[in-house]
Formats: C-alpha cells, structure tokens, sequence
C-alpha cells in the first residue's frame, strides 16, 4: 500500500458551459510545465450519456445519477490506488467533477439515500478531496458565451443551467476549502484566476 499522505485531491467543478473542460487542459499544460505530477479522473456523467445511458434513457433522473455516483467511486478507487503505486513523490489527483456534484443534479432525498447506501456522509465526502475549484456558469451574466453545440451532453437551457450552478454551489460550499471563479469577459482572465487559486493551494 503505497503513502497516501503524499497525494492531493483537488476537484474542478462548475455549472453547464463553465469553461471545465478547456480549464482542465489548461490545467494540465500549466501544472506539468510546473514538474508537477499529475493524474486526471474523468467526468462520468458525459462518458455515460455518450455510450448510450442518460437521464432519458433510464428510468428516472435520479436512477441515472445513482449510475453516475456508483461509477465515479469505483474510478476514483481505480485512479487513488494508481497513485499509491506511482514512485516516490507527490502526487495530484484532478477530479473533473468530485461525488458532491451528484447533489447538483439529484433531490435532496435522492442523494441522501444514495449516500447511505455507500456508508457516506456529506462531511465524509468532503474529506475525499483537499481543494474544490468551482467554475461560475457562462448562463451568468456571460449570456452570449452560454452555447449547447460544443458539448453534445450538455442539454439545459440558460435557466437551468443558472439553477444547477446554484445547486453545485449549495452542494459544496461547506468544504473547508471551496473557492469560486467568476466570468470574465476576457475567458483567459477566468483560466489565470483558477490557475492562481490551484498554486496558491499546492503551494500553502
């Protein structure tokens, strides 16, 4: 069993049309640039929806994120172990969404049951990750930037996206260690803003 004191969870989060997925590249030309080593846990909810199971493919919304939550456990298990093994030296998990971001998508009492069925808790699922980044959806206040094409399972209408936005927020915004990046009308401004956020914690 490998050290786990020298690795560090950091999820990046953010409402529909946030900028995550290019802030996640960026993140990594940025951090590897840096000497840092690096390994990124993939989004499930889009790699679900594109193999064919969706929220209109299952039964329910909330049987569809019960899929999602099951499947980041086990990928966060597979990626945690896979950094315990690595050489000696620090190791970063990117988490492209954590298990709380379920919370933006379920009922409240959806994701409580889901929760307890795995033997969590909110504050247990806290304490998987060290650092939450939250990317400030487009749908607010960047109107003209909200687009549906770049993203094929990406499906709310600029309301909804404020409303998940909200509920992401409300689902992490007790993590001891939560920081929000708001838009900018200059994109790489909102990049810059989450890379100092990122160094300001790997550097603390």
């Amino acid at each position: 069993m490998g050290d786990l004191s020298r690795i560090r969870s950091i999820v990046i989060t953010g409402g529909p049309c946030s900028g995550k997925t290019t802030a996640l590249h960026f993140l990594r030309t940025q951090l590897e640039g840096r000497g840092l080593r690096l390994l990124f846990v993939p989004e499930v909810a889009t790699e679900l929806i594109l193999g064919g199971v969706a929220p209109w493919t299952c039964r329910s919304y909330d049987h569809f994120q019960r899929s999602v939550f099951e499947m980041q456990l086990v990928k966060e298990r597979v990626f945690c172990h896979a950094a315990e093994e690595m050489d000696e030296g620090e190791v970063i998990l990117i988490h492209d969404r954590g298990l709380m971001d379920n919370g933006g998508y379920m009922t409240e009492g959806c994701l409580a049951e889901t929760l307890a069925a795995y033997g969590l808790t909110q504050e247990g699922v806290y304490e998987r990750y060290d650092a939450v980044f939250h990317l400030v959806s487009a749908a607010k206040g960047l109107e003209g930037a909200y687009i549906l094409g770049n993203n094929t399972a990406r499906v709310e209408t600029p309301e909804q996206a404020i409303a998940v936005d909200d509920r992401l927020i409300a689902a992490w915004e007790r993590h001891p260690h939560y920081r929000i990046v708001g838009n900018t009308e200059d994109f790489q401004e909102k990049l810059d803003a989450l890379l100092s956020e990122v160094l300001a914690f790997l550097e603390d």
